[in-house]
Parts: C-alpha cells; sequence; structure tokens
C-alpha cells in the first residue's frame, strides 16, 4: 500500500511526572482534554498527520515518563527523536528546575541536531504560578531553544508548539542539516511503523491516576 504522508518525524515530550505530558498529547492528538489521566508508564504515543506548507507530515509523538524509575527505559527511545519538547508545570518551581537535568539526558542521549523547545504549561492557573514567564523564556535562551507557554485544558498553543516544532524539523531537513528522511518518511535512524507499534504494545501498562487539571497562557 502506498504511503499517504511525505515525511516521518519522531516527537518525544519529556518532563517530571504530572506536569501534564499526557493531556498535552492527547490535546493535539484527539482533541480531548481530561482532569484525570493514567500516569505514564515507560513509553506511549500517538500519531497524527499533518499538513505544513503543501507536505503531509506524519509525527509519531512518545509521551514519556517523568518517574525516576523508568529513566533507564525511556532513554533509549531518545534515539531517532527529530525533535523533543521539554515540559514543566508553571505551578511547580521543582518542574522547572529540572528542565536542565532533562536538558542533560538530551545531551547524553539524542542526536546532536535534534530541535528542542521549552513548553511552560498549565499557565492558565495564574493564581498558583511560581514559574513568571519571563523565567521561561531566559532559560530558552540559555539553552538556545524556541520557548511557549500553553494550555491542554483551554486548548491554547498546542497545535501551535506542535506545527512550530514540526516546521523548524523541516527546515532543517530541507537546509540539509538534519537527520536524512526521504519520500515517505523513509529514514536509516528510524524503525517501521509496525516496529514502533510492537515496541509501543509491549510496554508495561500498569498505572495509576494523577490529577492533571491545567491551562496555559
Amino acid at each position: 500500500m502506498a504511503r499517504t504522508y511525505d515525511y516521518l518525524f519522531k516527537l518525544l515530550l519529556i518532563g517530571d511526572s504530572g506536569v501534564g505530558k499526557t493531556c498535552v498529547l492527547f490535546r493535539f492528538s484527539d482533541d480531548s482534554f481530561n482532569n484525570s489521566f493514567i500516569s505514564t508508564i515507560g513509553i506511549d504515543f500517538k500519531i497524527r498527520t499533518i499538513d505544513l506548507d503543501g507536505k503531509k507530515i506524519k509525527l509519531q509523538i512518545w509521551d514519556t515518563a517523568g518517574q525516576e524509575r523508568f529513566r533507564t527505559i525511556t532513554t533509549a527511545y531518545y534515539r531517532g527523536a527529530m525533535g523533543i519538547m521539554l515540559v514543566y508545570d508553571i505551578t511547580n518551581e521543582k518542574s522547572f528546575e529540572n528542565i536542565k537535568n532533562w536538558i542533560r539526558n538530551i545531551e547524553e542521549h539524542a542526536s546532536q541536531d535534534v530541535e528542542r523547545m521549552i513548553i511552560g504549561n498549565k499557565c492558565d492557573m495564574e493564581d498558583r504560578r511560581v514559574v513568571s514567564r519571563d523565567r521561561g523564556q531566559q532559560l530558552s535562551i540559555e539553552y538556545g531553544t524556541k520557548f511557549m507557554e500553553t494550555s491542554a485544558k483551554l486548548n491554547h498553543n498546542i497545535e501551535e508548539a506542535f506545527y512550530t516544532l514540526a516546521r523548524d524539523i523541516k527546515g532543517k531537513m530541507e537546509r540539509g542539516q538534519g537527520q536524512t528522511v526521504g519520500v515517505g518518511g523513509t529514514t536509516g535512524r528510524y524503525q517501521q511503523d509496525s516496529t514502533i507499534a510492537a515496541q509501543g504494545n509491549n510496554l508495561c501498562k500498569n498505572r495509576h491516576t494523577f490529577h492533571c487539571d491545567f491551562i496555559a497562557f
């Protein structure tokens, strides 16, 4: 069967547990939001195909567990990632401070040319904000990444974040600076869809509930 997309991009969502990565993912992939999601165990992923500058881009978006006990599982999935969103909770100082640790993980396990974006999540909760927008912007400047504040609950900047990251990856590839991805999404660093699906299905699915009530700027 002929492929229905021009490029295949593997994206990762990383950050501390409870910052809302799964909520961001489901808002983008399914346009849905739930106050109570099941905490991710190991790795989960969603797929969405978008139209971008006349090309069909298939996005495989991997939602990684933030808990320390799953760190050895999730680091294996950095390989082949072309874009990574580092997510923190604007009402949680520790999650913001830990972005630097997550960046170190990227530097250790991801490819050198991976696109990165820092996401300040739950910004609609202004009455509980402890991390200012300026601090998020300064951190992104320090590491040379783009920055957005998002809200899965209000669906604010979710589309913009993913489209911006995808456009940056596409632009880098077309300039010959990124990982080579051919027509139909073929690349030496990528596994076939069936292999990736099998990996996802083999992951541990035991989960517990956590509260995911948040908003963004």
